[in-house]
């Protein structure tokens, strides 16, 4: 179990974080209670990776609809970074992000970062297909609007 956890904390840290924000850690820890609880159910190991998905997105939705978001402090994000980033626009877009639904972080995520097709996001939202892809166009117009590089 610690095995297959640390193989999968970069991919639901990622896949949380963008979609619950600084709610990302508790829908991260949900994840994994609700993978370990019910790794018994899984009754195809190569599906792994998708039922995964499909328990973070879920857990990220409804992390995020927890409360309302707390501001972010730039100053938290400095030093964080393995790599040179530029953090006004790790503030700026995460700021941006902030200002969507959870719903709309979540298409985002999944078609945008992820790669998955209508179909696939369709299916893991438990949504039609063209509500798949009015939501990614509603999500895609109200990040351009808030977004001011």
């Amino acid at each position: 179990m610690d095995a297959l956890v640390r193989a999968l904390i970069p991919y639901v840290g990622r896949v949380c974080g963008a979609i619950a924000l600084d709610r990302g850690d508790d829908a991260m820890q949900e994840t994994f209670i609700a993978v370990l609880r019910n790794i018994r159910s899984l009754r195809e190991p190569a599906a792994l990776h998708g039922w995964v998905r499909r328990i973070a997105v879920r857990e990220a939705i409804r992390a995020a609809r927890g409360g309302r978001e707390d501001p972010v402090d730039p100053d938290a994000l400095v030093g964080l970074a393995l790599a040179p980033v530029d953090v006004a626009t790790v503030v700026d877009v995460r700021s941006t992000l902030a200002g969507l639904a959870p719903e709309q972080r979540a298409i985002l995520v999944l078609r945008d970062i992820d790669g998955l097709s209508e179909a696939e996001a369709a299916r893991l939202l438990g949504v039609p297909e063209g509500t798949v892809k009015s939501r990614l166009h509603r999500a895609r117009s109200a990040f351009t609007r808030r977004w001011e590089p």
